[in-house]
């Protein structure tokens, strides 16, 4: 059995080059992992940042589980959460972050085939402008030449 997917950040791919990746677990509470296991997480906009030698993902929503009250206590859907990144691990990325200027993001939430819900991160640099258009440019050209092929 594979993992299975439970969000994906297209738009990630789309507005930088990813240069590594790394997978990672993350700190959730029990109600949180409920409601990511029934895909109701969003990645759009989030983001990672290092502080005190540790790893948190910022702006990821996690919708609130139907089943629990949340008038009862003052959820925040969008916390930042602790990423499970070993040292060694935390400080390659958090040098390469100060030094090249590159941002660390979100790909997908996925169960793994232990169970465990992990965070895939990315290594990412922002693409410009012209470079967004020439890869949509030679996705039309690859779509074209399946097309055509068939």
């Amino acid at each position: 059995m594979g993992k299975k997917i439970l969000s994906t950040n297209r738009k990630a791919f789309h507005d930088y080059e990813i240069l590594e990746k790394i997978e990672t677990g993350i700190v959730l509470s029990g109600y949180e992992v409920k409601s990511a296991r029934r895909s109701n997480i969003s990645l759009i906009d989030s983001l990672v940042r290092f502080s005190n030698g540790e790893a948190f993902v910022e702006n990821m929503y996690i919708a609130p589980y139907e089943q629990i009250s949340t008038h009862v206590f003052d959820y925040d859907s969008k916390r930042k959460r602790k990423l499970l990144m070993h040292k060694t691990e935390i400080n390659r990325f958090c040098s390469k972050v100060k030094e090249k200027a590159l941002t660390v993001i979100p790909l997908e939430v996925y169960v793994s085939p232990e169970g465990r819900l992990k965070l895939l991160i990315g290594l990412a640099k922002g693409k410009k402008t012209y470079d967004k258009k020439e890869t949509l440019k030679r996705k039309d050209i690859a779509r074209e030449t399946a097309r055509e092929m068939k």
